[in-house]
């Protein structure tokens, strides 16, 4: 195994680090103002006690001043309450921390950016009429889902296009291996999460020697990789094998906190023909290489066909957010007529982003919650839910559609862990069926419905997911590997203890107590 393990290229020998990650965190943030607005209000009593009442009356009347103009800003609901009780406790640290959050230091040139993107590649795939029609026909309701999802960006429906469902990491890196094999023109790859060991070893093997064939070859992966998996010059290393390689968003200390806006997609593209995505990054727990968290349960899906198109201009989006002018190359999406294959059903891919006031990932989800007349399946790393998330789940449950989500046995974080069991109380009483992964940790997005609906993707049923991160996935209608996710769901189902109101009575205090409090900040985690 050892052996194995130290196959494929290295290009990093990494050692431990004594970097202090908190520096790039929002945490590192929140201690600074902490600090400074304790030292402010020391110095006031020390300074200007006999003040004292001005200031009380001061402050009184800036909190005010600070709750009509949180009722007044276009925040969710659960986020103004958890903002009004960071300025009720913390006035001054409170305002800064607001006010750092509203200028968006380090993002506003990356919000008018994208924008420009999205509008001037609206037009780049043309949604083809006679498919919608088809559609309006066979699920009137998908047929509106797809005009929600239009207006957002360039999302069109497609039919031929076959989806190969892969139940855990290790199929999908046996299957991505055979297809980086048979690459000719590009391979475009897109991950939040890069690290050497045997997955990135062979996959990057494969990639080097594609470049010596004439393969043009790129890749494109989040900055947090920066502090936690890969050196800071990784992207020139790569360019010395001939592979064009960017960070989105480097990390700066306290100007891009590691939270917000993070390239949350898995999206790989070769020649414009076939297409990756889902849970899996490119990292061995993935696929069970390294075992951090027991048993690693993840999920991906191979798409062969039209709706490529759709992946592979979501990889072009985000390759020129930083480039001066846009390449954007009709050649990468003209889908090749010789692959064109009948398949069965409807693939629409889609790109949800943190820029704009459309929760593309959320809707989708609900869409399917409210349309439901069987059963809406879910598996998800995280349920961290805001209030219309909540109501749609527990709704579906009352009008007695079978709702079950798995969730991980063994987490990777303790507070989003502790977070989740918070929501379980409410979700039980509304018939919502809860589990929990005991061999290990599920990083599956997952969502089945009715033995014809589905979404695989990268967005996890949480606030960074929903409404910080640059996500994708496929919504699937009646495509033919529906069954495929929903025999895993139950294979999985039959590896999970079920939660209930006397296991949750029996939960250690102290994870009781870390979700209560964590549960009045969840928006900022």
């Amino acid at each position: 195994m050892e052996q194995e393990e130290n196959t494929g290229i290295s290009l990093w020998k990494k050692s431990k680090q004594g970097v202090i990650n908190i520096v790039f965190s929002r945490l590192g943030l929140i201690l600074i103002l902490f600090i400074i607005n304790i030292l402010l209000i020391l110095s006031v009593f020390k300074w200007f006690s006999h003040f004292l009442p001005h200031f009380v009356g001061g402050v009184i009347a800036f909190i005010a001043i600070m709750v009509v103009y949180l009722f007044n800003c276009d925040f969710d609901s659960d986020v103004k309450l958890t903002w009004l009780m960071v300025i009720m406790l913390f006035p001054f640290f409170g305002a800064l921390f607001l006010l750092y959050t509203r200028l968006d230091i380090g993002h506003r040139a990356v919000k008018v950016r994208m924008q420009q993107l999205i509008d001037t590649t609206r037009k780049s795939l043309i949604q083809d009429k006679g498919v919608l029609e088809r559609l309006k026909k066979d699920n009137p309701e998908s047929a509106t889902l797809v005009h929600y999802v239009g207006r957002t960006g360039c999302y069109p429906v497609y039919e031929n296009t076959e989806v190969t469902y892969f139940p855990l990491g290790e199929y999908k890196f046996e299957e991505l291996l055979k297809q980086l094999e048979q690459a000719k023109k590009f391979i475009f790859l897109e991950y939040f999460i890069v690290e050497e060991g045997l997955m990135w070893g062979k996959v990057l093997e494969v990639l080097a020697r594609k470049v010596k064939e004439g393969v043009e070859v790129r890749l494109l992966y989040d900055g947090t990789c920066e502090f936690s998996t890969l050196p800071h010059d990784y992207p020139k290393r790569l360019r010395k094998l001939g592979i064009q390689c960017k960070m989105f968003s480097p990390l700066t200390p306290f100007v891009s906190t590691h939270y917000n806006y993070r390239d949350h997609r898995k999206i790989l593209v070769i020649d414009g023909h076939t297409a990756f995505t889902g849970g899996v990054n490119l990292a061995d727990e993935y696929i069970n290489r390294k075992e951090k968290y027991g048993h690693w349960k993840d999920t991906a899906i191979m798409l062969k066909g039209e709706a490529v198109k759709s992946f592979t201009l979501l990889f072009l989006q985000m390759w020129n957010v930083d480039e001066k002018s846009v390449d954007l190359d009709k050649k990468y999406l003209a889908y090749p007529r010789e692959c064109i294959r009948p398949a069965k059903g409807y693939v629409l891919p889609y790109g949800d982003y943190p820029l704009d006031r459309d929760k593309v990932g959320e809707r989708i989800y609900m869409d399917i919650l409210n349309q439901a007349t069987k059963y809406v399946h879910i598996m998800t790393p995280y349920l961290i839910l805001d209030g219309e998330m909540k109501a749609a789940i527990q709704f579906a449950a009352e009008r007695g559609i079978d709702v079950k989500i798995i969730l991980p046995g063994i987490p990777d974080k303790k507070i989003p862990y502790a977070l989740a069991k918070t929501h379980y109380k409410e979700l039980l009483r509304s018939g919502v069926k809860i589990y929990e992964y005991t061999p290990g940790f599920v990083h599956a997005k997952v969502f089945v419905s009715d033995d014809c609906k589905g979404v695989v993707g990268t967005i996890n049923l949480d606030y960074r997911s929903l409404y910080h991160h640059f996500e994708c996935a496929a919504y699937l209608y009646d495509v033919e590997c529906i069954p495929d996710i929903e025999t895993d769901f139950q294979e999985t189902l039959n590896k999970c203890r079920e939660v209930t109101f006397d296991t949750i009575r029996k939960e250690h205090w102290w994870i009781k107590v870390i979700g209560s409090l964590a549960k009045s900040i969840a928006p900022l985690l």
